[in-house]
Protein backbone atom coordinates (compact mmCIF):
# COMPACT_ATOMS: atom_id res chain seq x y z
CA UNK A 1 0.00 0.00 0.00
CA UNK A 2 1.36 3.37 -1.02
CA UNK A 3 1.43 6.13 1.90
CA UNK A 4 1.59 9.89 1.36
CA UNK A 5 5.46 10.20 2.45
CA UNK A 6 6.23 12.28 5.62
CA UNK A 7 7.40 16.13 4.67
CA UNK A 8 10.90 16.77 4.54
CA UNK A 9 12.73 19.34 6.25
CA UNK A 10 13.81 22.55 3.59
CA UNK A 11 10.18 21.56 1.41
CA UNK A 12 6.36 23.38 1.18
CA UNK A 13 3.69 21.48 1.06
CA UNK A 14 0.19 22.99 -0.58
CA UNK A 15 -2.65 21.76 1.89
CA UNK A 16 -6.42 21.89 0.93
CA UNK A 17 -7.58 22.72 4.47
CA UNK A 18 -11.71 22.54 2.97
CA UNK A 19 -14.86 24.47 3.44
CA UNK A 20 -13.38 25.18 7.02
CA UNK A 21 -14.69 21.80 9.03
CA UNK A 22 -11.64 19.55 10.56
CA UNK A 23 -13.51 16.18 9.64
CA UNK A 24 -13.51 17.29 5.69
CA UNK A 25 -9.64 17.95 6.29
CA UNK A 26 -7.71 14.72 4.78
CA UNK A 27 -5.67 12.27 6.96
CA UNK A 28 -2.16 13.06 4.98
CA UNK A 29 -2.74 16.83 5.75
CA UNK A 30 -4.11 16.64 9.65
CA UNK A 31 -0.78 14.98 9.82
CA UNK A 32 1.70 17.05 8.07
CA UNK A 33 -0.24 20.11 10.42
CA UNK A 34 0.90 18.43 13.34
CA UNK A 35 4.50 17.79 11.82
CA UNK A 36 5.18 21.63 10.73
CA UNK A 37 7.33 23.82 12.08
CA UNK A 38 5.45 26.46 9.78
CA UNK A 39 2.23 26.93 9.00
CA UNK A 40 1.17 29.79 6.36
CA UNK A 41 -2.49 30.09 6.48
CA UNK A 42 -5.71 31.69 4.51
CA UNK A 43 -8.46 33.04 6.52
CA UNK A 44 -11.32 31.39 5.05
CA UNK A 45 -11.02 27.65 5.79
CA UNK A 46 -8.28 27.71 6.88
CA UNK A 47 -7.78 29.81 10.38
CA UNK A 48 -10.90 27.78 11.16
CA UNK A 49 -9.27 23.92 10.72
CA UNK A 50 -6.25 25.29 13.15
CA UNK A 51 -8.93 26.79 15.67
CA UNK A 52 -10.67 23.41 15.46
CA UNK A 53 -7.38 20.94 15.69
CA UNK A 54 -6.07 23.10 18.74
CA UNK A 55 -9.00 23.06 20.87
CA UNK A 56 -9.36 19.23 20.02
CA UNK A 57 -5.90 18.41 21.44
CA UNK A 58 -6.53 21.59 23.58
CA UNK A 59 -2.86 22.86 23.09
CA UNK A 60 -1.63 25.28 20.51
CA UNK A 61 -0.06 23.62 17.18
CA UNK A 62 3.79 23.56 17.92
CA UNK A 63 4.40 24.84 14.61
CA UNK A 64 4.73 29.05 13.77
CA UNK A 65 1.60 30.75 12.08
CA UNK A 66 1.92 33.15 9.85
CA UNK A 67 -1.41 34.88 8.88
CA UNK A 68 -1.67 35.38 5.25
CA UNK A 69 -5.62 35.84 5.04
CA UNK A 70 -7.38 38.29 2.54
CA UNK A 71 -10.57 39.36 3.10
CA UNK A 72 -12.88 40.87 -0.06
CA UNK A 73 -11.10 44.24 -1.58
CA UNK A 74 -8.54 43.79 1.48
CA UNK A 75 -5.54 41.85 0.52
CA UNK A 76 -2.56 42.78 3.67
CA UNK A 77 -0.20 40.23 2.37
CA UNK A 78 0.03 40.45 -1.21
CA UNK A 79 0.31 37.00 -3.07
CA UNK A 80 4.04 37.85 -4.67
CA UNK A 81 5.10 38.61 -0.70
CA UNK A 82 3.25 34.74 0.38
CA UNK A 83 5.10 33.41 -2.70
CA UNK A 84 8.52 34.74 -0.52
CA UNK A 85 7.54 33.86 2.47
CA UNK A 86 7.36 30.10 1.52
CA UNK A 87 10.68 30.10 0.12
CA UNK A 88 12.48 32.20 2.94
CA UNK A 89 10.91 29.52 5.78
CA UNK A 90 11.93 26.44 3.45
CA UNK A 91 15.53 27.67 2.95
CA UNK A 92 15.68 27.92 6.80
CA UNK A 93 15.48 24.21 6.79
CA UNK A 94 11.77 24.04 8.07
CA UNK A 95 8.99 21.91 7.64
CA UNK A 96 6.44 24.86 5.68
CA UNK A 97 2.91 24.04 5.21
CA UNK A 98 0.84 26.63 3.30
CA UNK A 99 -3.12 26.12 4.26
CA UNK A 100 -4.93 27.08 1.46
CA UNK A 101 -9.26 27.25 1.64
CA UNK A 102 -10.97 24.45 0.20
CA UNK A 103 -8.29 22.75 -2.76
CA UNK A 104 -5.23 24.90 -3.38
CA UNK A 105 -5.72 24.13 -7.36
CA UNK A 106 -9.39 25.26 -7.66
CA UNK A 107 -9.35 28.71 -7.53
CA UNK A 108 -6.28 29.14 -4.99
CA UNK A 109 -3.37 30.33 -7.04
CA UNK A 110 -1.82 27.04 -5.74
CA UNK A 111 -0.13 26.63 -9.26
CA UNK A 112 1.49 30.24 -8.74
CA UNK A 113 3.02 29.17 -5.65
CA UNK A 114 4.39 25.69 -6.83
CA UNK A 115 6.32 27.54 -9.66
CA UNK A 116 7.68 30.42 -7.38
CA UNK A 117 9.13 27.62 -5.00
CA UNK A 118 10.13 25.32 -7.74
CA UNK A 119 12.11 27.90 -9.17
CA UNK A 120 13.86 28.59 -5.95
CA UNK A 121 14.98 25.07 -5.58
CA UNK A 122 12.16 23.88 -3.10
CA UNK A 123 10.76 20.89 -3.35
CA UNK A 124 7.16 21.19 -2.87
CA UNK A 125 4.13 18.99 -3.30
CA UNK A 126 0.05 19.25 -3.45
CA UNK A 127 -1.75 17.75 -0.74
CA UNK A 128 -5.96 17.90 -2.08
CA UNK A 129 -8.20 19.79 -0.15
CA UNK A 130 -12.14 19.44 -0.46
CA UNK A 131 -13.53 22.27 -2.56
CA UNK A 132 -16.65 24.21 -0.87
CA UNK A 133 -18.15 23.77 -4.66
CA UNK A 134 -19.48 20.30 -3.58
CA UNK A 135 -18.85 20.24 0.13
CA UNK A 136 -21.64 23.72 0.68
CA UNK A 137 -23.79 22.59 -1.90
CA UNK A 138 -23.68 19.22 -0.56
CA UNK A 139 -24.64 20.57 3.12
CA UNK A 140 -28.06 22.72 1.54
CA UNK A 141 -28.87 18.79 -0.01
CA UNK A 142 -28.15 20.00 -3.29
CA UNK A 143 -26.16 17.56 -5.64
CA UNK A 144 -24.02 18.81 -8.87
CA UNK A 145 -25.42 16.07 -10.71
CA UNK A 146 -28.56 13.83 -11.04
CA UNK A 147 -29.99 10.88 -12.91
CA UNK A 148 -32.50 12.80 -14.96
CA UNK A 149 -31.74 16.33 -13.70
CA UNK A 150 -28.28 17.44 -14.25
CA UNK A 151 -25.73 15.39 -15.77
CA UNK A 152 -22.29 17.80 -15.91
CA UNK A 153 -21.49 21.06 -13.96
CA UNK A 154 -19.21 24.10 -14.25
CA UNK A 155 -17.81 25.57 -11.35
CA UNK A 156 -16.62 29.25 -11.96
CA UNK A 157 -15.39 32.54 -9.81
CA UNK A 158 -17.28 35.08 -9.66
CA UNK A 159 -14.33 37.24 -8.32
CA UNK A 160 -14.48 38.73 -12.12
CA UNK A 161 -17.63 39.14 -14.20
CA UNK A 162 -18.98 35.65 -15.21
CA UNK A 163 -18.69 34.97 -19.03
CA UNK A 164 -21.40 33.26 -20.76
CA UNK A 165 -21.68 29.49 -19.47
CA UNK A 166 -23.56 27.52 -22.39
CA UNK A 167 -25.94 24.80 -21.18
CA UNK A 168 -29.22 24.97 -20.30
CA UNK A 169 -31.03 23.83 -16.47
CA UNK A 170 -29.44 20.35 -16.56
CA UNK A 171 -25.92 22.05 -16.58
CA UNK A 172 -25.42 22.66 -13.17
CA UNK A 173 -22.97 26.15 -12.40
CA UNK A 174 -21.75 26.76 -9.45
CA UNK A 175 -19.99 30.39 -8.63
CA UNK A 176 -17.52 30.89 -5.86
CA UNK A 177 -16.91 34.40 -4.46
CA UNK A 178 -19.57 35.43 -6.15
CA UNK A 179 -21.90 37.64 -4.34
CA UNK A 180 -20.36 41.10 -5.32
CA UNK A 181 -21.23 40.46 -8.87
CA UNK A 182 -24.96 38.66 -8.43
CA UNK A 183 -26.44 41.11 -10.20
CA UNK A 184 -24.35 40.45 -13.53
CA UNK A 185 -24.15 36.99 -13.40
CA UNK A 186 -27.66 36.38 -12.56
CA UNK A 187 -28.15 38.14 -16.10
CA UNK A 188 -25.71 36.28 -17.87
CA UNK A 189 -27.38 32.84 -16.97
CA UNK A 190 -30.34 33.89 -17.56
CA UNK A 191 -30.08 35.18 -21.18
CA UNK A 192 -29.13 31.61 -22.28
CA UNK A 193 -31.00 28.34 -22.13
CA UNK A 194 -31.21 28.42 -18.51
CA UNK A 195 -33.79 31.91 -18.71
CA UNK A 196 -34.95 33.43 -15.47
CA UNK A 197 -37.26 31.05 -13.97
CA UNK A 198 -34.00 28.70 -13.31
CA UNK A 199 -33.76 27.70 -9.37
CA UNK A 200 -30.90 29.45 -7.73
CA UNK A 201 -29.64 28.79 -4.05
CA UNK A 202 -26.90 30.65 -2.08
CA UNK A 203 -25.31 29.00 0.43
CA UNK A 204 -24.39 31.31 3.40
CA UNK A 205 -20.84 30.29 5.43
CA UNK A 206 -21.18 26.79 5.14
CA UNK A 207 -19.61 24.45 7.58
CA UNK A 208 -19.34 28.24 9.64
CA UNK A 209 -21.93 29.91 12.29
CA UNK A 210 -23.64 32.03 10.15
CA UNK A 211 -25.00 29.12 8.00
CA UNK A 212 -28.18 29.92 6.01
CA UNK A 213 -29.52 29.32 2.51
CA UNK A 214 -31.30 31.42 0.14
CA UNK A 215 -33.79 30.37 -2.73
CA UNK A 216 -35.14 32.15 -5.46
CA UNK A 217 -34.41 32.26 -9.40
CA UNK A 218 -32.44 33.72 -11.86
CA UNK A 219 -34.68 36.56 -12.04
CA UNK A 220 -35.38 36.91 -8.43
CA UNK A 221 -32.21 35.92 -6.52
CA UNK A 222 -30.72 39.41 -6.93
CA UNK A 223 -33.50 40.89 -5.13
CA UNK A 224 -33.79 38.45 -2.22
CA UNK A 225 -30.13 38.28 -1.91
CA UNK A 226 -30.29 41.84 -1.07
CA UNK A 227 -33.59 42.06 1.12
CA UNK A 228 -31.39 39.24 3.05
CA UNK A 229 -28.85 41.14 3.59
CA UNK A 230 -26.31 38.03 1.94
CA UNK A 231 -22.88 38.86 2.71
CA UNK A 232 -19.30 36.37 1.78
CA UNK A 233 -18.52 33.89 2.03
CA UNK A 234 -21.31 32.49 -0.07
CA UNK A 235 -22.12 29.61 -3.08
CA UNK A 236 -24.06 30.27 -5.58
CA UNK A 237 -25.81 27.45 -7.47
CA UNK A 238 -27.85 27.27 -10.29
CA UNK A 239 -29.79 24.55 -12.08
CA UNK A 240 -32.72 22.48 -11.55
CA UNK A 241 -30.84 20.52 -8.87
CA UNK A 242 -31.52 23.22 -6.83
CA UNK A 243 -35.02 21.80 -6.38
CA UNK A 244 -33.49 18.95 -4.89
CA UNK A 245 -32.73 20.50 -1.69
CA UNK A 246 -34.90 20.41 1.12
CA UNK A 247 -34.43 24.06 1.27
CA UNK A 248 -36.50 24.70 -1.77
CA UNK A 249 -39.17 22.20 -0.51
CA UNK A 250 -42.34 23.60 -2.46
CA UNK A 251 -40.96 26.73 -3.13
CA UNK A 252 -41.19 26.21 -6.67
CA UNK A 253 -44.83 24.92 -6.66
CA UNK A 254 -46.56 27.32 -5.11
CA UNK A 255 -47.00 31.28 -4.79
CA UNK A 256 -44.83 31.50 -1.77
CA UNK A 257 -42.36 33.89 -2.19
CA UNK A 258 -39.05 31.62 -2.40
CA UNK A 259 -36.85 33.29 0.40
CA UNK A 260 -39.53 33.83 2.31
CA UNK A 261 -40.17 29.93 2.40
CA UNK A 262 -36.66 29.49 3.11
CA UNK A 263 -36.53 31.50 5.91
CA UNK A 264 -39.47 29.16 7.53
CA UNK A 265 -37.61 26.15 6.68
CA UNK A 266 -34.44 27.26 8.46
CA UNK A 267 -36.78 27.81 11.81
CA UNK A 268 -38.46 24.74 11.03
CA UNK A 269 -35.95 22.09 9.50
Amino acid sequence: MTHFPPQTPGSVLLIGAGPGDLGLLTVAGLRALERAEVIVADRLGARSVIDQLEAERSEALPAQIIDVGKQPGHHPVPQDRINDILVEQAQRGLRVVRLKGGDPFVFGRGREEIAHCRAAGIDVRVVPGVTSANSVTALAGIPLTHRGVATSYTVATGHDQVAEIGGGRDHTVVILMGVGTLIHSAGVLAAGERGTDCPVAIVEDGFGDRQRVTIGTLGTIAFHAARRGVRSPAIIVAGDVVTLSPYADGAFNSALDPATHTAELLRNP
